[in-house]
């Protein structure tokens, strides 16, 4: 029986994806949840899983090919065996690539060669008996110029094309990526359609660290191995701000001002796919610790691309902490259709005048983006300024004064 692969259903806010990889080949035994194809959206990758054991019998849509929700993208053949490899009866021996268990099948001086230049033995083609690797054949491996590799079956469609230049220089051409694309479209239409400017204030981060270096320990083991960052404090503070300022938590629609009677924070986080934004909905009915809770959650998920669709969609205010990656100041672009993001930086010891003297403190330089068309420059400024405030005395996020 003949079992149809289908493109999942995709939300409203995601109109097509892209087939980004084929794990399996037309013929290749498949089993029963085990991931066939990944299919790459603006916001996430979509995985794909085979709904029965049998074989992959036709992939319709190839790697590159664009999809919409529920497409057929290819079938399966429900209880059907793969035929046996040609090569399956040759022994294993016989291939100098492969070499018999253990084994090493290069001579002594050319592993030495191989150990010295971090050579991948197996790429080495042997010329002496049995396929055995000499000196001279490590030599001439490594004087030979190397052709960059195309990827094996349906994904060689997204390959990668290099060059070399007379001068010996290389080049490399990479496809952008969907999600790539989408953020430099998004970034480039939030410079050109917003009157977007930045202000900057600085932040003793002391007290906050003094509460953190206190009570860390206590935190942890209280919340079941949740760590006390920094960023908690920051999501809290800018709710706090929100609340008094609401052009800071509002969007635009149109011609029309949305003001939101919730904070729903993105918090900014880095993956091996790009930027991606979740967004922790609700955040006013969350304390520190749940906080901290979920922007790691999201950042292990980010890393494994595991984030869904509902989890990147929406916000109201974002924040961004560049100070991770080493940036002492920065301008934030806006994420729209939102009206302002906070930009966190690096925390660094500088001498601060404090009542006529002069003290090392660790401060923090913040920023704040906003669209000046729905924000006022004294509405962005106080904003920030609230936050420096209830940052330099958290007792105030408690008393919420």
């Amino acid at each position: 029986m003949t079992i149809e692969l289908k493109a999942p259903t995709l939300p409203e806010s995601v109109p097509d994806g892209t087939i980004a990889t084929w794990y399996k080949s037309v013929g290749d035994t498949v089993s029963r949840d085990e991931l066939l194809v990944d299919i790459e959206t603006d916001k996430v990758v979509i995985e794909v899983v085979s709904p029965t054991d049998g074989v992959l019998k036709e992939i319709i849509k190839n790697t590159g090919d664009t999809i919409v929700s529920n497409e057929a993208i290819g079938s399966v053949d429900a209880g059907a065996a793969a035929a046996p490899a040609v090569s399956a009866a040759a022994p294993a021996a016989a291939s100098p690539e492969t070499g018999s268990v253990g084994d090493s099948l290069a001579s002594p001086a050319a592993k030495k060669l191989i150990e010295e230049n971090a050579l991948d033995e197996k790429s080495v083609v042997g010329s002496g008996k049995d396929g055995r690797i000499t000196k001279e054949d490590v030599v001439n491996h490594m004087q030979a110029p190397v052709a960059p590799a195309a990827p094996a079956g349906p994904a060689s469609q997204n390959s990668v094309s290099a060059s070399v230049s007379t001068d010996g220089r290389t080049e490399e051409r990479v496809p952008m990526s969907r999600l790539r694309a989408k953020v430099a479209e998004r970034l480039l239409h939030a410079t050109q359609t917003t009157a977007m400017l930045t202000t900057f204030n600085e932040v003793n981060m002391k007290p906050v660290m003094d509460i953190r270096t206190r009570y860390k320990d206590q935190f942890e083991k209280t919340h079941d191995g949740v760590r006390l960052g920094f960023m908690s404090f920051f999501v809290r503070a800018c709710i706090e701000g929100l609340k008094r300022f609401p052009a800071v938590n509002a969007s635009l629609d149109g011609k029309e001002i949305v003001y939101h009677g919730y904070q729903d924070i993105g918090v900014a986080v880095g993956s091996p796919r790009g930027l991606v934004v979740p967004v922790l909905r609700n955040a006013d009915n969350m304390g520190l610790a749940q906080i901290e809770k979920s922007i790691r959650e999201y950042g292990l998920k980010a890393q494994d691309g595991k984030l869904t669709i509902d989890e990147l969609a929406g916000g109201t205010f974002t924040i961004s902490n560049g100070g991770v990656f080493g940036s002492l100041l920065s301008t934030p672009i806006l994420n729209p259709p939102q009206t302002a993001i906070l930009g966190m930086h690096k925390i660094q010891e500088r001498p601060m005048a404090v009542d006529g003297e002069v003290k090392i403190l660790p401060m923090m330089y913040l920023a704040l983006s906003y669209d000046h068309q729905m924000i006022d420059g004294k509405e962005a400024v106080q904003f920030l300024v609230t936050v420096k405030e209830l940052l330099e005395d958290p007792t105030r996020l408690i008393l919420e004064i």
